[in-house]
């Protein structure tokens, strides 16, 4: 009998959902210190997911769960680019 392959589950900081890591946008600190989008899940830094749902995004800012999950502050044209590919 062939053995499944293990799928990642990573958490949305908005609802707290688990999801397989594919269907999740990444928030990323790079070793630098530069906060970006990682659509591929594969660039090097601390890390946050997101499920691709307006409301989890408006909740993620409200309790600012990513600037606690990444401990640093998020500026305003990250969360302009994430809910531009939200929309």
């Amino acid at each position: 009998m062939a053995q499944q392959k293990k799928i990642p589950l990573r958490r949305c900081i908005g609802c707290g959902e688990h999801f397989a890591k594919s269907e999740l946008v990444r928030l990323v600190r790079s070793p630098e210190g530069e906060i970006s989008l990682d659509f591929t899940g594969k660039r090097p830094g601390r890390g946050a997911y997101l499920c691709k749902k307006a409301a989890c995004l408006r909740a993620a800012r409200k309790s600012r769960r990513a600037e606690a999950s990444l401990a640093c502050a998020i500026p305003a044209e990250v969360y302009a680019a994430l809910e531009a590919e939200l929309s």
